[in-house]
């Protein structure tokens, strides 16, 4: 009899596991090449953010679900990240986190749309992302136009800027950002007196640095990633620019000291994070604070930059699935849209009738002794 039981028990178990809704969720990032080290900060975010909704035991539509991460890696190329997309629809995912880099999260974002899955990326800031036209775009920071426009004003009104260069590496994220950069220094009343331009493989940069070290700079503006601009901040030492440098989250890591290979003097750069929270805001600080430590203690890494944002965008879709009863993209997605009041670690999220985020923050740092120095959040 006790068999019997036991292998009642055991069916009984077996079919209630059987019920558990199985929710995929998809995220991309480049985990190999120049910036590895971002797209791993990325992925972590995603993996923390699952493993404590099951560790929860999230309820939707009655039933347990069991959350899986399919990461993928795009190594920040467009054509590399369409092909993960496509994966991602093929394994029939519930919706996707990412990409990192504009220039992939926008080719990628068609593809989604065309299969109906919901999008957040934590990090794409170029505004053409979220003005196609699709459902299905959402973003948890603000975008180039309020970053690259706010940093060119801050160069001209408080660094005093006077002879300032701009440099970008013709990405859909460098080039975007630094165009409204421009835009902002002269809306401002300053003038950019040179305009080069790399790419993001590139190491040498003698000849753009060369030419604009002629124009006698007081401030130059990168438009790419910490990868480049580690090595063009070692460069402009080498020939003498002693000038401030400026750029836009993608250069607002922690790794760029190390990248700069101590060349970087205290206060020289100054750059943004697309996001932030208000440092007088306690309970804000203290819940950022707590998420750095378990990330840390975790993954036995320092958060880079934007791993708070990608576990925000996760918990957000989740909630927007828990809300609807369903995981169904066409059953949720009109409720992420309509996402209002989020409180993440991030700071509060809702979103426009475009998928941005509403009253999106930004952070201006600044490097004192090779440690990221917050000056102030802008909104």
């Amino acid at each position: 009899m006790n068999l019997v039981a036991a292998a009642a028990v055991a069916l009984l178990a077996g079919a209630a596991h059987a019920e558990d809704l199985v929710v995929k969720i998809g995220h991309v990032g480049p985990t190999s090449g120049g910036i590895a080290h971002l797209g791993k900060d990325n992925e972590n975010g995603a993996r923390m953010a699952i493993d404590e909704l099951n560790a929860k035991g999230v309820m939707i539509g009655g039933k347990k679900a069991k959350f899986e991460l399919l990461a993928e890696d795009d190594a920040a190329d467009p054509k590399q990240g369409t092909a993960a997309a496509q994966k991602l629809v093929d394994e029939k995912v519930n919706g996707v986190i990412g990409h990192l880099n504009s220039g992939t999260t926008i080719p990628a974002s068609k593809i989604y749309s065309d299969a109906g899955i919901p999008q957040i990326s934590p990090s794409a800031t170029n505004p053409k992302y979220t003005r196609q036209g699709f459902k299905t775009t959402f973003r948890v920071v603000a975008d180039d136009v309020h970053l690259g426009g706010t940093l060119g004003k801050y160069a001209v009104q408080t660094l005093k800027g006077k002879t300032i260069a701009v440099i970008d590496d013709r990405t859909a994220y460098g080039q975007g950002v630094a165009d409204e950069f421009e835009k902002g220094v002269k809306a401002a009343g300053g003038k950019v007196v040179k305009r080069e331009f790399t790419n993001d493989k590139a190491t040498d940069f003698t000849a753009i640095l060369t030419s604009i070290k002629g124009t006698k700079p007081d401030l130059v503006f990168y438009g790419g990633m910490d990868a480049v601009a580690g090595p063009m901040l070692r460069q402009m030492k080498q020939l003498g620019i002693s000038a401030k440098f400026m750029g836009g989250d993608g250069i607002c890591t922690g790794e760029l000291p190390k990248l700069a290979a101590g060349t970087m003097a205290d206060d020289q750069v100054v750059c943004a994070e697309a996001g932030g929270i208000d440092q007088n805001d306690k309970a804000a600080v203290k819940a950022m604070e707590d998420f750095r430590a378990k990330f840390k203690k975790k993954f036995g890494a320092d958060v880079q930059i934007y791993a708070p944002y990608v576990y925000d965008a996760t918990n957000v879709m989740v909630a927007a699935m828990e809300k609807a009863g369903s995981a169904d993209p066409a059953k949720y997605l009109p409720v992420l849209a309509k996402t209002t009041g989020y409180k993440g670690v991030t700071g509060v999220i809702s979103f426009d009738e475009k998928g941005d985020i509403k009253n999106g923050a930004l952070t201006l740092y600044t490097y004192k002794a090779g440690q990221k120095t917050a000056l102030g959040v802008v909104h």
